[in-house]
């Protein structure tokens, strides 16, 4: 992960957002979307990773999420994501989409001719109670605000938000 922001309270929870270069609409099939989820299952199983919250839009993702060596957990998702993503394409045969990602590739991605994932995730440290839940209101509003849901509550959006209030880890 290549960013001036680090995690640097491995303790707790962080806001993060993974962006696809230049915005591209990844993530407009069920099984580009069902991807993220599965492998967040997995790290949440194999890797102790806690989800707090998330969301999948087109071209991005936002989640709350803690654990041992988050920034790792971080940085091995990304990687597998972007590995089963480019295959997934490849079989939904969107070449227009896969010439972006490749034209788009850094310069210093030597041994990929695609990058998927803008670098880094943008870290945020959930430090209190409030900031737990604007962020929050941030994923469960999101898709709102870009029109892909009429309110919050309803709608075929990817979203998932478990229980904070109580477990105070500040």
């Amino acid at each position: 992960m290549r960013s001036r922001y680090r995690i640097n309270e491995p303790d707790a929870a962080h806001f993060i957002t993974a962006t696809v270069v230049e915005w591209l609409p990844v993530f407009t099939t069920a099984a580009c979307c069902d991807l993220l989820v599965q492998s967040l299952a997995y790290c949440r199983t194999h890797k102790q990773l806690q989800i707090h919250a998330w969301v999948i839009l087109d071209n991005h993702f936002h989640a709350i999420l803690a654990g041992p060596k988050l920034a790792h957990t971080i940085r091995d998702w990304k990687r597998f994501t972007a590995g089963a993503l480019l295959k997934q394409l490849r079989e939904e045969k969107r070449q227009w989409l896969l010439n972006q990602l490749n034209y788009h590739c850094a310069a210093h991605k030597a041994t990929s001719e695609h990058q998927l994932w803008q670098e880094g995730v943008h870290p945020q440290a959930i430090i209190n109670d409030d900031m737990m839940l604007q962020k929050l209101e941030y994923v469960h509003n999101n898709p709102v605000k870009r029109g892909m849901v009429l309110r919050r509550s309803i709608g075929n959006t990817h979203l998932h938000m478990s229980g904070w209030m109580g477990r105070r880890r500040f």
